[in-house]
């Protein structure tokens, strides 16, 4: 991920409207460029010894490497679960027009 510029940047939550609150906060602070929220999805995952099936939503910033960590933090401030799900994947190739704005659209 070292050499990835831009970056895509995954995270779900129990609620549209929360899912909402997630992408628009971390837009309007330029923390990504954009966010797409999809749901719901159904999640199954093993939680403090139990298998647990539950609706959320998920939310995929496009954001830069410079800023994924502060992205990280305001995920983390944000979100209403103990340990929400962040997973950042290197965006590899993209159309220069798309990735100059994004690039500029992230740029503190």
């Amino acid at each position: 991920m070292a050499d990835a510029e831009f970056l895509a940047v995954l995270t779900t939550t129990d609620s549209e409207e929360r899912a909402q609150n997630l992408a628009a906060t971390a837009v309007e602070a330029r923390l990504a460029a954009c966010a797409q929220i999809e749901g719901p999805i159904k999640s199954v995952y093993q939680w403090q010894g139990n298998i647990e099936t539950d609706a959320e939503w998920r939310v995929l910033y496009k954001t830069t490497a410079a800023r994924y960590a502060d992205l990280e933090k305001h995920i983390k401030a944000v979100h209403t679960y103990d340990t929400p799900e962040i997973i950042a994947t290197p965006i590899t190739g993209g159309s220069n027009e798309y990735l100059s704005w994004l690039r500029a659209e992230t740029a503190s």
